[in-house]
């Protein structure tokens, strides 16, 4: 595991692949950051499936409402938290391998809880997408998540903690 230096802005990802370490940056995205830690300290991402999942491009994941292994993850990708949407938070930080980014739809400022994990660089999503983190550890574990559009019997985040309160 990569070393923590900063814990209350760290996020570690169990998921059915192994283990994943986000350092995430406030100074990029701060209110992204903040929902991303409030839906980890709520456990809101516990269980939620890798519902899309582009081989050369990303692993989305992070529908609180859909996403649950055992719920009806046909509908994983449509739903959201119970929390306002967030208005964006676009910067200069490139989407390169390991970048963790907001989903969203067409309206840029729609992101809620879902999310991305870059498997290659994908310079297109610059100035596009909100850049909350990066994968400092366990990208071999990202890049054995199962592949699809939607993925049959998807992996999963077992957990999502901010290091600080593990």
């Amino acid at each position: 595991m990569a070393e923590i230096k900063d814990p209350e802005n760290t996020l570690i990802l169990e998921t059915t692949k192994g283990q994943v370490v986000i350092q995430l940056l406030p100074q990029v995205a701060p209110e992204h950051v903040a929902r991303i830690k409030e839906l980890a300290r709520e456990k809101a991402y516990d269980n939620v499936v890798f519902h899309r999942v582009i081989d050369g491009f990303m692993a989305q994941t992070g529908d609180v409402e859909h996403g649950k292994v055992g719920g009806n993850t046909a509908r994983a990708g449509t739903g959201g938290s119970s929390k306002p949407d967030l208005k964006a938070e676009f910067s200069a930080t490139s989407h390169i391998r390991g970048t963790c980014s907001m989903a969203r739809s067409q309206n840029p400022n729609s992101a809620n809880s879902q999310f991305f994990i870059c498997f290659a660089d994908a310079p297109w999503l610059n100035k596009q997408y909100s850049v909350w983190g990066q994968v400092i550890s366990g990208m071999d574990n990202v890049d054995k998540i199962k592949r699809g559009e939607p993925v049959k019997d998807p992996d999963s985040i077992v957990s999502a903690r901010v290091a600080a309160d593990v």
